[in-house]
């Protein structure tokens, strides 16, 4: 990338750069400093919204910019001084109605680019599977707690409070959330960490924590694993009923829209159970993630949300989350699979869970010296893992391990794979010990029915 002439930029008379920062507007491009401090790094950028932050003699604005190809948890507002005003790309002119409404189809996947030719038969057979896999990962969704919608209202796309206090940790949210907004011009969002109830300052936080006898979820507590170095402390894991115990989830689904991006549903949240984890000691029962799945899904849904908020990220405890949601598929007897398309960290988390679960089962095979015992189908690997068969599939075929032979699919692991495998399995994980779940699935299909 080209650096911007920054020496050039600060001869420009002061006049002229007020005249070019009024010239912005809303869907400009430009390159923008990502960074506050000396180091620069000029990325490009497009601005979202303006405001207005001087006093009554100056002049100043802050611009709401989205790096372009970057996440949008990344959004943020910007000092006009991180601005580089000889970059700047002015929105274009609407087209007429058919091209736009060509692109616009495009741009939403509902053109599909032209299958490519390939002379290999092999490679050809592999690709065809793959394409299908790779369409399903990225369909937009249309039902349950995380619809996408295509048409994204501007004031949520942007991020509509600073700073949010829950326990001992101070979060920045990634996403808009729909809380008051009386408490959002604040800045500052203070949440107690057993009920979750919102408050604007600390001072009626105090005095709430004074009042709450809760000191951790409601509902049935349906797991208990000790830490084996301290006793008073370990993982514990709720179920609670989203019609059952309204509040809680309601505000669970609101502290959770901060980290997700397309969570549409904050407060219908009667056709889902919520399965809270948390971190307790002699105080009580914190709150580090949790997921959501619909009561009765007919599309094998064992997920429909999922998140570990940021202060416990990096520790294991989504993988956690994933292999609990899947102990209780095994549970009920079913195949799971979450809801789809994941998000970019929801991807590689299950991709993880996934690789590492199937080549546990591959690598014991390899192990077994009995000719009888060195084949397996992926629906044995589905049966024994309760991993849906699609993605099972995906994920050999992201790792390229399924390969087309004398007329038949093989599995053709690499040894890149095995060695990657042992390396991970070497690192300490946590782990969900099966002994300890107390739970029973239920027949919701006769519950909703009378409901």
């Amino acid at each position: 990338m080209v650096e911007p002439d920054v020496k050039g930029d600060a001869k420009v008379p002061e006049k002229r750069r007020a005249k070019e920062l009024k010239e912005l507007k809303e869907g400009c491009k430009l390159r923008v400093n990502r960074f506050r401090s000396e180091r620069t790094e000029w990325t490009p950028a497009e601005i979202l919204s303006i405001r207005d932050c001087g006093d009554r003699w100056t002049e100043k604005k802050q611009f709401y910019i989205h790096y372009v190809d970057f996440n949008k948890r990344l959004d943020e507002w910007v000092d006009q001084d991180r601005l580089d005003l000889s970059s700047v790309e002015f929105p274009a002119q609407p087209k007429d109605s058919k091209k736009a409404s060509n692109n616009h189809s495009h741009q939403n996947g509902h053109t599909h680019p032209p299958a490519r030719k390939s002379q290999k038969r092999k490679a050809s057979r592999v690709e065809e599977i793959s394409d299908e896999n790779v369409d399903e990962e990225k369909r937009p969704r249309s039902t349950g707690s995380m619809v996408q919608n295509p048409h994204d209202d501007i004031t949520t796309r942007i991020k509509n409070f600073e700073w949010l206090e829950l326990g001992r940790y101070r979060l920045q949210p990634w996403y808009f959330s729909p809380y008051p907004q009386q408490l959002c011009k604040l800045g500052k969002i203070y949440l107690c960490e057993y009920c979750l109830c919102f408050m604007k300052c600390l001072t009626s936080l105090k005095n709430h924590l004074r009042k709450c006898r809760m000191r951790c979820p409601p509902g049935n507590e349906i797991y208990r694993d000790k830490d084996p170095k301290e006793k008073d402390k370990g993982i514990c894991i709720f179920e609670l009923d989203g019609r059952k115990h309204k509040t809680y989830a309601q505000n669970l689904c609101l502290l959770a829209k901060c980290f997700l991006d397309h969570k549409t549903l904050y407060y219908d949240t009667d056709p889902f159970l919520f399965y809270v984890m948390c971190e307790y000691d002699m105080y009580g029962a914190h709150i580090v993630g949790y997921f959501s799945k619909e009561k009765e899904s007919a599309e094998d849904y064992n997920v429909a949300c999922i998140l570990t908020l940021p202060s416990y990220q990096r520790r294991g405890f989504g993988r956690l989350l994933i292999e609990f949601s899947y102990e209780l598929s095994k549970i009920e007897k079913k195949q799971g699979t979450p809801e789809k398309p994941l998000s970019d960290l929801g991807l590689l988390s299950y991709r993880s869970y996934w690789t590492q679960t199937i080549m546990e089962i591959l690598v014991e095979l390899m192990k077994e010296e009995e000719e009888e015992r060195s084949k397996i189908s992926i629906n044995e690997i589905c049966e024994r893992t309760r991993i849906h068969w699609k993605d099972v599939q995906s994920t050999l075929l992201h790792h390229k391990m399924i390969d087309w032979y004398r007329g038949s699919y093989v599995l053709a692991i690499d040894k890149k794979e095995v060695d990657t495998y042992h390396k991970n399995a070497q690192k300490a994980q946590l782990r969900i010990n099966p002994k300890n779940i107390q739970w029973t699935p239920k027949d919701w299909t006769k519950r909703l029915g009378r409901n």
